[in-house]
C-alpha cells in the first residue's frame, strides 16, 4: 500500500490504507478523529462534510468525506471540524451556530459548520452579498432534522460579525505533493491506487490494467463501496492529469465552441454555462449539492452512462462530441454514437474520455432544460428533457430533443424532432410531436417512476415547451423551474 502524505488541520500526516478507503473511514477508523460523522454514506446528507485545498488552489472547497477516496488527499490540505478552533477561540462558523441555536442533537452540526467554514473563507477572499441563492447553494448539501434551518441560516448571516484570527497553518501547503504514480508495477499487483500525472501515463496504465476502475470525483463510483459493500481493488485516479482540467475556446468542423476536459468539475463549469447556456447552468444547481459539484466531473457523468444522468441529454441536444484517447492515438465520436445500451458505451478497454466539444449556441438558437425528480434539490432525475431549437418568424428549425430516463441510454427523440422541424409553433405540430414520442421511446419502470408516468411526463414537457413558445410574455410555470 502506498503512503499518503497530506496536511491535516495544518499538521503533516502520513498513513497507509487500502485503495478503497474513503476519507471518512481514514479519519474515524485510522486517525481516531470522530468529529466527522457518517449519515447516509452516499453523499446526500452532508454530515461528513470536510474541506480540502490543493497546493495551487486559492481557497478551500467542501466535499463529502464518505465518498471521496482517501488517496486523493496526497499533497492536499484537509481541514476537519476538530481544526477550526484556535487557542480556545471558536471559528465564526462555530460561534454563530452556538449563539443562533443552530444545533440540537448535534449529529449533523459538524458538517454544517464545515460548509459554513468554506463559505466564510470565500467571504474573506471575495466579499459578496450573502443572497438567499448563495446560502442555498452553500448549505443545500446539509440536512438537519432538528432545527428547521432558520437558525442555521441566521448563523450563516451573522458569521461576519465575529472576529477571527487566521491561524498560521491556514495557508500551509504540503511539502511533498508528489502523486501516487507507480513507476513500475508487476503484472501480479492485485491492489493499488495509481495517480498518473500525464495523459501518457494514464493511457499506459489503462492499457496495462484494463479491469482497473477509473476514478475522478467518485460521487457515483464510491457508492459501490458504501452501499453495495463492493471491494475496489485497482483504482486509477485521473484527477492529477493536468490536460483533463482545461477549458479552451476552439472550432471543430467550422463550428465554434469549447473543448472541456473530462476532469473539469461541475463547479468549474458554472461560469461558462452561466455566460452561454443559462438553462444548463440552472440544471447544475439541481445536480447534487455543492459538495458533489465540487468533485463530480463532466467526463465522469458521461462515462458512467446512466440513463438518468443529468448532463448527457443536454449535451445530446447541443450536438456535443467527445474525444477518446488510447496509447496509440485518439478518435473523435459524436456523443450520440457513444451510448450503446444500458451502462454500455463505445469506449474500448484501453481508452479514456479526454475531452468534450461543446458547440456554441448559434445565433437565433435557444436551449430549454427541465428536470423532473421527487425532490427539487439534490435528487436523481425521473425524467429530464433538453430542447434545442431556432425560432424564426414563428417557424421552428434546428430542432434537437433529448431525454434522460426514457430508455436504457440517454437518447434523442428523432421522431419528435421530425414532427417539429420546419413547422409553426402550433398546438397541432406539438400534438404530433407528443404522439411521436411513443415511437421514440418505450420507457422503463423503476422506483422513480413507471413506464406510463414517464411517457406522460415527457409529453408534458413537450407541452411546457409549446406554452413557453406560444406565450413568451406569460409565466406558465414556477420561476424556479423556468428557463
Amino acid at each position: 500500500m502506498a503512503t499518503i502524505e497530506f496536511l491535516l488541520n495544518g499538521t503533516p500526516t502520513q498513513c497507509q490504507v487500502p485503495p478503497d478507503t474513503s476519507i471518512l473511514t481514514l479519519l474515524r477508523d485510522h486517525l481516531g478523529m470522530t468529529g466527522t460523522k457518517e449519515g447516509c454514506a452516499s453523499g446526500d446528507c452532508g454530515a461528513c462534510t470536510v474541506a480540502m485545498k490543493g497546493p495551487t488552489a486559492s481557497e478551500f472547497a467542501s466535499l463529502n468525506a464518505c465518498i471521496t477516496p482517501a488517496h486523493q488527499l496526497q499533497g492536499q490540505h484537509l481541514v476537519t471540524v476538530e481544526g477550526l478552533s484556535v487557542n480556545g477561540q471558536l471559528h465564526p462558523a462555530q460561534r454563530a451556530m452556538v449563539e443562533c441555536h443552530g444545533s440540537q442533537c448535534g449529529f449533523c452540526t459538524p458538517g454544517i459548520v464545515m460548509s459554513l467554514f468554506t463559505l466564510h473563507a470565500q467571504q474573506q477572499q471575495r466579499p459578496a452579498p450573502l443572497s438567499p441563492e448563495r446560502l442555498e447553494a452553500s448549505l443545500g448539501g446539509n440536512l438537519c432534522r432538528c432545527t428547521g434551518y432558520r437558525p442555521i441560516r441566521d448563523a450563516a448571516l451573522s458569521m461576519s460579525s465575529y472576529e477571527w484570527q487566521t491561524p498560521q497553518w491556514f495557508d500551509a501547503t504540503q511539502p511533498c505533493p508528489s502523486a501516487l504514480t507507480p513507476t513500475c508495477m508487476e503484472e501480479t499487483v492485485s491492489r493499488f491506487f495509481a495517480q498518473p500525472t500525464t495523459l501518457k501515463e494514464l493511457t499506459a496504465l489503462r492499457r496495462r490494467y484494463p479491469s482497473a476502475r477509473l476514478v475522478a470525483g467518485a460521487t457515483d463510483l464510491w457508492l459501490e463501496n458504501t452501499q453495495r459493500l463492493a471491494t475496489l481493488n485497482q483504482l486509477i485516479d485521473v484527477t492529477r492529469v493536468e490536460s483533463l482540467h482545461h477549458i479552451e475556446e476552439a472550432t471543430l468542423a467550422e463550428q465554434p465552441g469549447w473543448w472541456i476536459g473530462a476532469g473539469v468539475t461541475y463547479s468549474q463549469l458554472e461560469p461558462l454555462f452561466e455566460a452561454h447556456f443559462p438553462a444548463f447552468a440552472h440544471l447544475l444547481q439541481r445536480l447534487g449539492s455543492q459538495q458533489v459539484r465540487n468533485r463530480g466531473t463532466l467526463g465522469g457523468n458521461i462515462a458512467n452512462a446512466s440513463p438518468i444522468g443529468d448532463t448527457p441529454p443536454v449535451l445530446l441536444a447541443l450536438n456535443a462530441s467527445i474525444e477518446l484517447v488510447h496509447q496509440g492515438g485518439r478518435r473523435l465520436l459524436p456523443l450520440s454514437d457513444f451510448f450503446l445500451d444500458y451502462k454500455k458505451t463505445a469506449l474500448a478497454d484501453d481508452e479514456i474520455i479526454s475531452r468534450i466539444f461543446l458547440p456554441r449556441l448559434a445565433e437565433g438558437c435557444d436551449l430549454k432544460v427541465w428536470k423532473l425528480s421527487k425532490r427539487r434539490e439534490d435528487d436523481i432525475s425521473a425524467v429530464l428533457g433538453a430542447f434545442h431549437y431556432r425560432l424564426s418568424d414563428g417557424v421552428l428549425s434546428d430542432v434537437r430533443v433529448a431525454f434522460g430516463g426514457m430508455a436504457a441510454v440517454p437518447k434523442r427523440a428523432l421522431q419528435a424532432e421530425a414532427a417539429l422541424t420546419n413547422t409553426p409553433v402550433s398546438q397541432e405540430s406539438f400534438q404530433a410531436a407528443q404522439q411521436a414520442l411513443a415511437d421514440d421511446f418505450q420507457p422503463m419502470s423503476d422506483v422513480r417512476g413507471g413506464r406510463h408516468y414517464r411517457q406522460q411526463a415527457a409529453a408534458n414537457l413537450m407541452e411546457r415547451l409549446y406554452l413557453s413558445l406560444s406565450a413568451p410574455t406569460q409565466e406558465v410555470m414556477l420561476d424556479a423551474y423556468a428557463h
